[in-house]
């Protein structure tokens, strides 16, 4: 029997994937967390074969739960269950220790397979997921500094108030700004914020 647990704030997500798991003669839901910070307690009260977790939850992410479990059992495996489509957040995830990574919107069809692979030892990311990291893989990533002024961007400050909040000058932020449009292949600086997005760089 794989011994599930779930982690989301969603209620009616968390009630539609008990049925599901326990609808298979193979698994069980033993337990559900409605945010990160729970996640903890729940895996220490039923170290379960596999967690399903979700990525944005209040207080405590996804990201900050999965460190938090693998700091404690190194050998969780964890299931990212998300709306978040974006390569960045995808390779955070696994880097965080996810052996799988599927949308919410294919969850039916892909979950329970998921499931049974990852318990079997393999890790499994949904196709179309596994293309856009492709993609990118060679891609220049941001650096910590240019993902700040992106953000500061996305928020509508123009180079003077970015470099005030950020206490550079404001011809550094220019060449940040510069930086960050070859590095997204961005046109200008709204299509660099919705590149951003779209990629899981910066939330909105």
């Amino acid at each position: 029997m794989i011994r599930v647990i779930s982690v989301d704030d969603h209620p009616l997500l968390r009630e539609g994937l008990a049925a599901l798991i326990n609808s298979q003669t193979d698994m069980q839901l033993v337990g559900e967390a409605s945010d990160g910070h729970e996640a903890l307690e729940v895996f220490r009260t039923h170290l379960p074969d596999i967690t399903l977790m979700d990525l944005q939850m209040p207080e405590t992410s996804g990201i900050d739960a999965m460190n938090s479990i693998r700091a404690e059992f190194p050998d969780a495996r964890i299931i990212v269950l998300t709306t978040y489509a974006g390569d960045v957040q995808v390779s955070r995830a696994l880097k965080a220790g996810a052996k799988g990574y599927l949308l919410k919107g294919s969850l039916r069809k892909e979950l329970l397979e998921t499931i049974r692979a990852v318990h079997a030892g393999h890790k499994r990311v949904s196709s179309e997921l596994a293309v856009a990291l492709a993609e990118h893989a060679t891609d220049e990533t941001l650096s910590p500094r240019e993902v700040e002024v992106l953000r500061l961007v996305a928020g509508g400050n123009a180079n003077k108030e970015i470099a005030g909040q950020l206490f550079l000058t404001e011809e550094t932020v220019k060449s940040h700004v510069r930086n960050i449009l070859a590095k997204l292949g961005a046109n200008d600086r709204t299509h660099a914020v919705a590149i951003g997005v779209k990629r899981g760089i910066i939330d909105l």
